[in-house]
């Protein structure tokens, strides 16, 4: 007969991230993810916005002070995050795609220029947008 054991052998487990050691191109991989799914939801916003716009003074109006509540200012925060984020990084990966910056080094590197680049941009963008009185 055959000398199959009868019960499920074991079996080896995949890695999870309690495993894996968190590094910057993780981190970044990550979240080009998740600012890409806020920005669908920020399209989502501007249409919206159109919307509202387009249905007269009353509804326009509405919307505004909806996007000037402080929920609403957070949500607009949030994308400044997300839009800058995703296009520092979407630079990062077309830099990529030409085959360079691949090593470690440049790798961790352009990625903390990744974040430094959205913090600074979506910050200067803020302190423009309260100069201008748009807040």
């Amino acid at each position: 007969m055959t000398d199959a054991a009868k019960a499920p052998r074991a079996r080896p487990m995949s890695p999870h991230l309690q495993v894996w050691r968190w590094h910057i191109t993780m981190a970044t991989s990550i979240a080009h993810r998740a600012t890409g799914v806020a920005l669908y939801v920020g399209a989502l916003i501007a249409a919206a916005w159109a919307l509202a716009l387009a249905s007269g003074p009353d509804a326009y109006a509405s919307f505004q002070g909806l996007l000037g509540s402080p929920l609403g200012l957070l949500v607009m925060f949030g994308l400044t995050v997300s839009f800058f984020f995703h296009l520092a990084n979407g630079i990062r990966h077309l830099v990529w795609d030409t085959g360079h910056g691949l090593d470690i080094k440049s790798a961790n590197a352009s990625g903390v220029f990744v974040f430094a680049f959205t913090a600074v941009a979506t910050v200067v963008t803020w302190v423009i947008a309260l100069l201008m009185g748009a807040l």
